[in-house]
């Protein structure tokens, strides 16, 4: 059976998982889940994953539901270079310390700024209530400036001077706010240097996973966020 990754590259979690599939060569089946066609709602899919979102994993039947215990799985059960998730006890920690800590912070704020500016205004077609736009760019920015002035203050990656499952979670979140018009390398030189390492180190990989963002982020300046086709689908289709 081998390894099965269920996604969507509109989804932050699943170009993670493509992107560290593909640099690692690690084989997998690709099963695709257009979101915007409400794939992830069919029954056969519920089988897969109960929450109905994406990604997915199954590993001769094994099924994994959350993106950072895929990767985490990943490193453990894959012959993978050490700095991408190190074996040393601290190194391991601090890979892990960003891990835990983007959840409520560079996931949560990024993510929610792009359904409060862009996803929901397109669902509903009607534009978005600017004082919400306004305190979700807020903590958005906020989140924005500790990856620069402290995550990557002094260090080429989140966490040190090489490479990790980190950086390919955390560079993923924050391309993410470009679909709606937000450009998060603005008057941010450790972050933009930042995230042209993470797209270097993983190339053709990470562009392939982006082309979906860099279109609709290309096409969005002047255009109706409800006009764009690409993510016509329902809110309920957050990620893992």
């Amino acid at each position: 059976m081998g390894l099965k990754l269920y996604y969507d590259l509109m989804s932050q979690p699943s170009r993670v998982l493509y992107i560290f599939l593909k640099q690692c060569k690690i084989p997998f089946e690709e099963h695709k889940v257009v979101l915007k066609k409400g794939e992830h709602f069919m029954p056969k899919y519920e089988e897969i994953n109960p929450f109905q979102k994406v990604p997915a994993l199954e590993h001769n039947g094994f099924k994994l539901i959350e993106s950072v215990a895929i990767l985490r799985y990943l490193c453990r059960e894959f012959k993978v270079d050490d700095h991408w998730y190190p074996i040393s006890s601290k190194n391991q920690a601090r890979v892990d310390e960003y891990l835990e800590w983007q959840h409520n912070n560079t996931r949560l704020h990024c993510a929610t700024y792009f359904l409060v500016k862009f996803l929901i205004p397109m669902i509903k077609g009607k534009p978005a209530r600017p004082e919400n736009v306004t305190k979700c760019e807020g903590h958005m920015i906020e989140c924005l400036d500790q990856l620069e002035n402290i995550w990557l203050k002094n260090k080429l990656f989140l966490t040190g001077d090489k490479i990790s499952i980190a950086d390919i979670v955390g560079a993923c979140e924050v391309e993410q706010p470009r679909m709606a018009g937000f450009d998060p390398r603005e008057g941010r030189p450790q972050l933009t240097a930042w995230l042209e390492r993470v797209a270097e180190e993983t190339n053709p990989h990470y562009d392939e996973a982006h082309k979906y963002v860099n279109q609709i982020a290309n096409n969005y300046l002047g255009i109706p966020p409800h006009s764009l086709s690409l993510l016509q689908c329902d809110r309920k289709s957050l990620q893992t």
